[in-house]
Order: C-alpha cells, then sequence, then structure tokens
C-alpha cells in the first residue's frame, strides 16, 4: 500500500515504515528484558550467609550473629542464628522480608519469658556488606542502633 502526499511531493511506501516499527519495537522489548534480568540478578546478589557482632550483655564478650538470606523474587526469606544461654544457638525465620534493588528489609520476632521483642532491620547492600539500622522498642520506647553484616565466604 503507497501513499500520495499533497503536491505528489513523494510517496512512502508502508511497508518499509512498518518493518523499522517492527525493528524498534524488537529492540525496545529486548532491552525491557535485559533490565528485569539485571534487576533480578541484583536482587540475586544478598542470597547467602552474612555475619556481625554485638556487644555482650553487660559488657561481656560480644555476641557473633549470622544470617542466611535467599530471595524469590522480591521476597526475603532466612533464618538468624545468635547466641543463646547455656551455650546453645538461637535460630528465629525471618519475617517480612523484602529486597529492592540494592535494599534489604526484614522483622525479628523473638520470645523470651512470655514477652515478645520485635527488631526491625533495614540495610543496603554494598558489595559484600549489608549496611544499615535496626530499630526495636523497649519498655514502650523506640530503641535504633546501626549495623553492618558482612557476607561469609562459602565453605567448600
Amino acid at each position: 500500500m503507497t501513499f500520495i502526499l499533497p503536491l505528489n511531493i513523494t510517496t512512502i511506501d508502508t511497508s518499509q515504515i512498518n518493518m523499522k516499527n517492527f525493528i524498534k519495537l524488537s529492540l525496545c522489548a529486548l532491552l525491557a528484558i535485559a533490565f528485569i534480568s539485571q534487576a533480578q540478578a541484583a536482587d540475586k546478589k544478598v542470597d547467602g550467609t552474612w555475619s556481625w557482632t554485638t556487644p555482650g550483655r553487660n559488657g561481656g564478650p560480644e555476641r557473633k550473629m549470622t544470617l542466611t538470606l535467599k530471595t524469590e523474587g522480591d521476597k526475603l526469606t532466612g533464618k538468624l542464628e545468635s547466641p543463646g544461654r547455656d551455650n546453645k544457638t538461637n535460630e528465629t525465620a525471618i519475617q517480612d522480608g523484602k529486597v529492592k534493588d540494592t535494599e534489604v528489609t526484614f522483622t525479628i520476632v523473638r520470645e523470651f519469658n512470655g514477652n515478645k521483642m520485635t527488631s526491625k532491620f533495614s540495610g543496603k547492600l554494598e558489595g559484600d556488606s549489608i549496611k544499615g539500622k535496626t530499630t526495636s522498642t523497649r519498655n514502650g520506647e523506640d530503641q535504633s542502633r546501626d549495623w553492618e553484616a558482612k557476607r561469609v565466604a562459602d565453605k567448600k
């Protein structure tokens, strides 16, 4: 099909226009797929084992915390292992875990003697570390502190 413009300036072959549009659309689709794949790969960078220390109680030795994370889309699952009493290790599943680009958030809910304590973690993935804040409520007051977890190398 061809169109003739007024004054017979030129004619346009629509098959060439359609092919150009198809090529442009195909390139846009490929770029979108590449962008989505890259974003999903960035989210997976948080998968693995992470570790950090916190000050001990009443001036005692530091306590090592170990966090294992796994992503499923933008959902984040995993567990936190922390030292307990009598040399036992406490394992607590993370809740409400999310990852978006380099932002990581999750909640830890622990129970001691019938009392629940909730800690909300937020952080930013920077290479082999996650840096951020943790907030908890104690005696009706919010307490916040910095935390930084380092990636633990996989044992082979």
